[in-house]
């Protein structure tokens, strides 16, 4: 199963990782610490809430004005 992973930088070092389909969250120090954690947090997820049907996400960005 394919699923999406957002990663961002976390304030205090590191990255956030986020599954959207799931919505499961972590962390790691690095992306591919962040990656193995959200793989493992992401499967127990599903062990316990199946996804019916895994669409591909849609990943866009915008903009925003900001004075």
């Amino acid at each position: 199963m394919v699923l999406t992973a957002i990663l961002t930088p976390a304030p205090e070092g590191g990255f956030v990782a986020l599954n959207p389909e799931t919505g499961t969250t972590t962390q790691g120090e690095s992306v591919a610490e962040a990656l193995a954690n959200l793989k493992e947090a992401t499967a127990l997820y599903l062990e316990e809430f199946p996804l019916s049907s895994a669409a591909n996400a849609l990943l866009t960005t915008f903009e925003v004005a900001v004075a």
